[in-house]
């Protein structure tokens, strides 16, 4: 008779309960498994992959977009009618979305790591369906690397630790497939700041957009008077063409947002701005509205005294703008707004708004005029459009200054339309890393609503030279795959033992058999699958 040694006590396994306990609710020995994973669990877990996916790339889309959040809020508001800071609830849902999705991408691939049966929770599951539905490139490259990388240990400890399948050797198949089109994907990559430093053209000026309107509500003089202060070249502005024919500053159709108009006038608040005279337009508060809403989330940066001249802000003129912007001996681009047909001044608005210009007494070549719609009256003015065109009809138009948005414009068509003597202006650009771009590609001026921002910037963020970029991609790549390879061999050396331990040799050398996890693992299957006893 054959008298088998007893099994070893199996230690504990903490992190193996804690990953399977969050992910399955599966906190006990006995309720584990490591069979394979069902069809339907395989299922749940290519949507938990494909919604991290997804949410990944959301993320980089509102990161990025963070240059254009007040655009995005006045577009709402112009098909709303109400102000709201529509980006906030965005972001913090994206957050809570894209962290709970990674918390579970990262328990999945430790489960598949572990050899673990893949069984998401039931709750897990309700939730990652709603996320799943509600819902540069150098440094991408880099990201990417570093994904790939990690993912090699995950994928070496499913693809060794189990037993030779077609499913192993195409998962291994994709995965060299992934890490082959990482490795070669900057072949693909065009980037401005990739460049000799000798090339680098001078720096891009700036342009106060609607003044500075991060410090001092948009469209006023104290927005203005802020722009020049941080340096502006020049200053931007919307004109429209009040019932009287005096020509004021206002970006919206109607008084809303941007006055008390519906205290003043309330029967009017919907009506379009230029309908009323002047005398009612200036009655009416322009800086209430800054310090209630906070646009830009800067009022609280802003001293008390600020506060209180921002407080009583009108609605600023034409005439005013222009003789600030001529005493600080700077410049203007000034987009005039025509009045609905209709309107008393529809056929004068034109000669009002020259009548505007001449009276400030600012040179008519430091004005910049747009749109170019009466180009062949408009004479001493540069003529600006607002719209990408060919070089042919830029000449033709005799237009001088094109102002485009920044995501219509490229390094090479800025080149052509330099080449060819048009001056471009891109808007808007708030950011330091967006402006350092630019700057690169060689844009003569930006548009922007944060010129005390861009002031800092003296150099360009990051500026590499051919020669340095390819030395780091191929080091990178070297790294990358020496570390994949050293992760396969080392998942291959730490399993070794564990697949020479069958069952009978378990239970017949369990004492003298060196305890590890992986031999814990075995014991563990073998005590729960029925085949201890004793035999004779």
């Amino acid at each position: 008779m054959v008298k088998h040694q007893p099994l070893q006590v199996y230690e504990k396994q903490i992190l193996l309960s804690f990953v399977t306990g969050l992910y399955g609710c599966r906190w006990k020995r006995y309720q584990r498994s490591q069979d394979e994973s069902s069809k339907w669990e395989c299922v749940w877990f290519m949507i938990l992959c494909s919604s991290f996916l997804l949410l990944l790339s959301w993320v980089y889309f509102w990161f990025v977009a963070q240059n254009d959040f007040n655009e995005f809020n006045w577009s709402i508001y112009n098909r709303s009618g109400e102000w709201m800071d529509e980006t906030l609830p965005i972001i913090l849902s994206t957050a809570v979305g894209f962290s709970y999705v990674t918390f579970l991408m990262i328990l999945a691939l430790f489960h598949v790591s572990l050899g673990q049966q893949l069984n998401l929770f039931w709750l897990h599951k309700v939730l990652e369906y709603f996320t799943f539905n509600s819902e540069s490139s150098p440094f991408l490259h880099i990201l990417a690397l570093a994904s790939v990388t990690a993912l090699s240990w995950f994928v070496a400890g499913y693809v060794i630790g189990r037993e030779r399948s077609n499913l192993q050797g195409t998962v291994m198949l994709l995965y060299f497939i992934l890490v082959f089109l990482v490795y070669l994907a900057p072949l693909m990559f065009t980037c401005p700041c990739i460049m000799d430093r000798h090339r680098l053209k001078a720096r891009p000026a700036v342009i106060g957009r609607r003044g500075a309107p991060m410090l001092a509500p948009e469209n006023t003089l104290m927005s203005f008077s802020r722009a020049l202060q941080q340096g502006t070249s020049s200053v931007e502005a919307d004109v429209s063409i009040s019932v009287d024919g005096v020509p004021f500053l206002m970006r919206d159709h109607t008084l809303r947002r941007t006055t008390d108009v519906g205290q003043i006038f309330p029967d009017r608040q919907f009506s379009e701005a230029s309908f009323f005279n002047w005398t009612e337009i200036r009655s009416l508060n322009a800086g209430q509205w800054f310090l209630k809403s906070d646009p830009y989330w800067t009022v609280q940066a802003l001293t008390a005294r600020d506060r209180s001249k921002i407080s009583n802000q009108t609605v600023c003129s034409l005439v005013e703008m222009l003789r600030l912007v001529a005493r600080s001996n700077s410049s203007a681009l000034i987009n005039i707004r025509k009045p609905p047909s209709g309107h008393p001044r529809y056929q004068n608005w034109f000669m009002d708004t020259l009548w505007a210009v001449q009276k400030s007494g600012i040179s008519q070549k430091r004005v910049t005029w747009s749109p170019d719609t009466h180009r062949g009256r408009v004479r001493g003015f540069h003529m600006a459009a607002n719209e990408k065109l060919p070089v042919k009809e830029v000449k033709q138009r005799g237009i001088t200054s094109l102002t485009l948005h920044y995501s219509k414009v490229h390094p090479k068509d800025i080149e052509e339309y330099l080449a060819n003597n048009v001056s471009v202006t891109v808007y808007p650009v708030n950011k330091a890393w967006l402006y350092s771009i630019m700057w690169c590609s060689g844009v003569p001026s930006v548009s922007s609503d944060a010129p005390q921002v861009l002031r800092k910037v003296s150099y360009p963020i990051w500026l590499m030279s051919q020669n340095a970029y390819k030395f780091i991609w191929m080091a990178s790549d070297l790294v990358s795959l020496t570390t994949v390879i050293g992760i396969f061999c080392f998942q291959k050396w730490r399993m070794s033992d564990a697949q020479h331990c069958n069952a009978e040799w378990i239970v017949l050398n369990a004492v003298r058999c060196h305890s590890n996890r992986d031999v814990n693992v075995m014991k563990e299957k073998l005590l729960f699958s029925g085949h201890t006893g004793e035999g004779e």
